[in-house]
């Protein structure tokens, strides 16, 4: 798998699911373009692992929202099952009104772009962080059992916009608040002497 990191987004134009269970016709991730945008892939609806992620993801998404960022999530599923599983009780499996774009990938090219298809059935749980350009600046991918961590998606957002902004970088486990370093010698030298307990 060659790393999508540094480089444009692959663009795509596809069926998606909006927030009030209207079909968007023509999804274009492009149109993002001014946002930074989390576009994450899970393996299938009605499966185990994917509606605990979809549902924590929807419960930060005023969180990604105040950070200028939209999430998208993306299956091999159609359309019409994403509605299917937002038309199912979560007592019985569904994921509820999710507020964030479901994108159907029937054809499986969107996965296959991004480097996420397994064994040409379906993705991985792929993540990626793309920049109000359209680059890729963070990739995750997890095995199918594999939960990710929200809060570690929002805490790379922090990290990218405070980079972009203050022209610092951020070290290992950084959050929003904290040092970071001037990307120097010297700045390093100061910023581990400072933190070295």
């Amino acid at each position: 798998m060659t790393s999508l990191v540094t480089r444009e987004a692959p663009d795509f134009t596809a069926k998606a699911v909006l927030a009030d269970n209207a079909i968007q016709e023509d999804f274009r991730l492009s149109a993002l373009r001014g946002k930074y945008a989390v576009l994450f892939f899970y393996p299938l609806d009605f499966t185990f692992v994917c509606p605990s992620e979809i549902i924590a993801f929807d419960r930060k998404l005023d969180d990604f929202k105040q950070r200028n960022c939209e999430v998208i999530g993306c299956s091999v599923d159609s359309h019409f099952t994403h509605i299917a599983w937002k038309n199912t009780k979560l007592e019985d499996g569904g994921i509820g009104m999710v507020r964030f774009p479901l994108v159907a990938d029937l054809t499986k090219t969107i996965a296959r772009e991004y480097g996420v298809l397994v064994d040409d059935e379906v993705a991985l749980r792929g993540l990626f962080l793309i920049d109000k350009d359209g680059v890729v600046r963070h990739a995750l991918v997890n095995d199918l059992p594999l939960g990710r961590n929200v809060d570690e998606a929002l805490r790379v957002l922090d990290a990218l916009q405070f980079s972009e902004e203050h022209g610092e970088v951020c070290p290992a486990n950084w959050r929003a608040g904290e040092d970071a370093m001037v990307p120097t010698a010297e700045g390093v030298a100061s910023y581990l002497a400072k933190h070295s307990s």
